[in-house]
């Protein structure tokens, strides 16, 4: 009877190990993660778990009785520090495990600061795994002093939830606007507008130069404007690169990632990879997406894949963040747009529909569920929205759905 290992005991790993199950696998499957908790949802960290909404026990992804109830070997607190292709075996602590297939569902990793300019500081915080937002917590308290570094939907989501516990934020995002990367700047001036009404100060065009200490923890910021500020906090939302150590240490090809093909296999036949570690072909190109739709969807069709399904993996991206009272949904890849379409409605609603060309490729919407599921249908299908009508706020949306 075959062993699958899976490495990686996060949104993709917890997929993939149920969905060998549920398309019938019947051999051994060993999960193997390095953090010491059940594998959980990492989207609500930064925002309910960390206001105190959510209790540990809902972030978990599945009850422990699953694993037991499906035959599923949990390696939890535990890092693999090699793999042998040519043996097929992973080596965790003193064990070495034997495998028939392998997937690599290692994530990614957060940028930290340099302790060059104060990164190592007690009160410098990232936002990714467990860990880093219970590290955190305490000094999320009213009347603190936080600086976010950077300017992206991490920032930003970190900005909005302290400045809901009563701290004060001010963000920093060395390119010209917030946003820049991701989305246009009518997004932006969204964004900028709704976190300046909650009383954030957003400074774009600047970074950090350094950080003071005293006594080891972090007291203060000098800007790379020369600005000095008193701060208590810092939280760093500068990105996040994949974690492609194992896969490199495999001698597996990397390309933004581990590079797999449609299937989700890598350069090694045995080996797979799903996840945000993960970049495969998609419209021509190749892509790495870091999101929690995507984990899911790729790596239950890995799992499928894995069995013999021989399936193209086709990705149809969209993503969400929630900032106060905002809840923002990502439709599609605005690569290459270039014109863009707003459709506004009351209030805080409104929706930017990305066209390159004629074709609409991407939809951002804010508290507007509808434009965002006619916008992700359209974009799902290959089709575009007329965009007279996308414009006039009058106009009902559904039926360009038959268009």
């Amino acid at each position: 009877m075959s062993h699958i290992v899976v490495i990686g005991a996060g949104q993709a790993g917890s997929s993939l190990v149920a969905g060998l199950r549920k398309n019938g696998f019947e051999g051994d499957i060993t999960l193997i993660g390095s953090e010491p908790h059940l594998p959980y949802q990492r989207p609500p960290l930064s925002k309910a778990y960390l206001l105190g909404e959510m209790e540990l026990e809902r972030l978990f992804l599945r009850p422990e009785s699953f694993y037991a109830e499906n035959n599923i070997t949990l390696r939890l607190g535990q890092s693999v520090t090699a793999i042998d292709p040519q043996a097929k075996t992973v080596t965790v602590g003193d064990d070495v495990i034997s495998y028939d297939e392998l997937a690599l569902t290692t994530g990614s990793e957060p940028r930290y600061l340099p302790a060059s300019i104060g990164g190592d500081l007690k009160g410098v915080h990232v936002v990714r795994d467990l860990y880093h937002v219970d590290e955190m917590e305490p000094y999320v308290t009213e009347g603190a002093r936080a600086l976010i570094v950077g300017g992206g939907y991490i920032g930003l989501e970190a900005a909005a939830v302290c400045a809901k516990r009563g701290v004060k934020v001010t963000l920093v995002e060395m390119a010209d606007r917030i946003l820049q990367r991701v989305a246009a700047p009518e997004t932006s001036d969204y964004f900028r507008a709704l976190h300046t009404q909650h009383g954030a100060d957003i400074r774009e065009g600047v970074g950090l130069d350094h950080l003071v200490g005293e006594d080891g923890k972090v007291v203060g910021a000098v800007l790379t404007d020369g600005t000095k500020l008193d701060v208590d906090l810092v939280v760093v939302g500068v990105g996040i690169t994949p974690s492609t150590q194992l896969a490199e240490m495999a001698g597996l090809e990397l390309d933004n990632g581990i590079k797999t093909d449609a299937h989700g296999r890598t350069s090694d036949p045995s080996i797979w990879a799903a996840g945000d570690c993960a970049s495969f072909p998609h419209a021509g190109t190749r892509i790495r997406l870091e999101s929690v739709p995507n984990a899911i969807d790729q790596a239950e069709l890995v799992a499928q894949n894995m069995l013999g399904a021989g399936k193209d993996y086709v990705a149809t991206p969209w993503f969400w963040s929630d900032q106060y009272d905002v809840k923002l949904q990502i439709a599609g890849l605005n690569t290459g747009y270039d014109r863009v379409v707003t459709r506004q409605g009351e209030g805080q609603t409104v929706s930017f529909w990305y066209y390159k060309g004629d074709q609409l490729i991407a939809v951002d919407a804010m508290n507007d569920p509808r434009a965002y599921m006619v916008g992700k249908r359209l974009i799902d299908a290959g089709k575009t929205a007329d965009s007279a009508v996308v414009a006039d706020p009058e106009a009902d949306l559904k039926p360009l759905l038959r268009a």
